[in-house]
């Protein structure tokens, strides 16, 4: 296998790649010691059986550009196949702000395709290729130079394996005429947003068990100040301080350092100098929020009132359906969307798109009394009231 270092390289197999259909894309990263994430390798391959169809990009080596990936992300008539492209899509738009399209993810085509809910490579490999992985090098170092030879052949495996799981799935669901669903799946792939992390927002993650105004006010602005803190060093939000020290400090109240120091949760490094200072200027800032501007928790789907029995019926339902359609049901809905239709929500993704077709019409005849439910054989149906 041939391992590209130069810019010069990569843009003539990002050429040759161009001229084929698809182009199956995987990412090798550390995250651990940053806010960012470190991308240490790219895996490529296309479906040429005369030549080199598969190569290891190795952006830590020699002077590397890699906008002639990035053209060829941006080619509309190159599919990019991923697997699980979260955390691979969100490098590439840290670093340059490209979304691959049009785009592939061969985890939700597999949901889509029946082969269970967040259905793993390993899987789909075993299944669909015929074939068996390595794990040898699946915990290992990606920064470290050289690559050993059982980590090249791991992480090319990652790309050549899933040129027939791709071609698999693609033809299952042309057949089936589910490509629009896994279109309409990529939706969120294919949102900016997805990949943002706005330190305005980021006191939205925090579970606190108090809902007081004065209190989330607090939390605000220390997490907004950990947040702009670690992405302006690239550290991890948990080396500032961690979840259970905010909430902590939203509790005391510091209002001093000598007051940080009596804290049990903080570390012992944010008790003093800019981490300290941050601290302080976020409580200081929390306490001075006028009621009208302090934050409040969305509870509209904690306050419905379910009907138990309803929501019984409704995952009977989706189980019925799923098994019928061959299509993973937490694709369809979750535990909290069959509650929220069961007091009454309707804004909820199981009554939009392909979903709606699959599950969402049925859900409504059942949720409106139209339509019960019976056992034929060993399959149960709705039958009409």
């Amino acid at each position: 296998m041939k391992t590209i270092t130069t810019t010069a390289e990569l843009a003539a197999f990002c050429s040759e790649a161009a001229k084929r259909p698809y182009v199956t894309v995987d990412t090798e990263f550390l995250r651990e010691r940053t806010y960012y994430s470190k991308l240490c390798l790219v895996q490529l391959a296309y479906r040429d059986e005369a030549g080199e169809d598969a190569v290891l990009v190795d952006p830590l080596v020699g002077d590397l550009s890699l906008d002639p990936l990035y053209d060829l992300f941006r080619d509309a008539g190159c599919v990019k196949v991923f697997h699980a492209a979260r955390q691979d899509l969100e490098i590439f738009f840290v670093d340059a702000g490209v979304i691959p399209a049009p785009l592939f993810d061969t985890q939700v085509a597999a949901m889509v395709c029946g082969f269970g809910e967040q259905a793993g490579y390993e899987t789909l490999v075993r299944k669909i290729a015929k074939a068996d992985l390595d794990k040898s090098s699946r915990f290992t170092d990606w920064s470290r130079r050289p690559l050993t030879d059982a980590q090249a052949q791991y992480a090319i495996g990652d790309v050549t394996h899933l040129r027939d799981i791709y071609e698999y799935l693609a033809d299952r669901l042309a057949q089936s005429g589910r490509s629009k669903w896994v279109a309409e799946e990529m939706a969120v792939l294919n949102d900016p947003a997805t990949y943002q992390s706005d330190p305005e927002n980021a006191w939205k993650r925090v579970k606190t068990r108090t809902q007081s105004g004065k209190f989330l006010a607090i939390v605000r602005e220390l997490a907004r100040f950990r947040e702009t803190y670690a992405q302006d060093r690239n550290i991890p939000r948990n080396r500032v301080f961690k979840d259970d020290a905010l909430v902590e400090l939203a509790s005391t109240k510091p209002q001093s350092e000598k007051d940080l120091g009596r804290s049990r949760l903080l570390l012992r490094e944010a008790r003093k100098g800019d981490i300290a200072n941050g601290i302080l200027t976020a409580v200081k800032t929390g306490l001075a929020v006028k009621p009208e501007d302090m934050p409040k928790v969305d509870n509209a789907r904690a306050k419905l009132q379910v009907n138990p029995a309803l929501a019984d019926m409704l995952r009977v339902l989706l189980k019925a359906k799923t098994d019928a359609a061959d299509v993973a049901p937490k694709l369809i809905a979750t535990a909290s969307d069959l509650d929220a239709l069961a007091a009454g929500e309707r804004d909820v993704s199981a009554l939009r798109g392909w979903r709606k077709e699959v599950f969402g019409n049925e859900a409504l005849e059942l949720c409106e009394g139209r339509v019960g439910l019976a056992v034929k054989g060993q399959k149960v149906v709705t039958v009409a009231l």
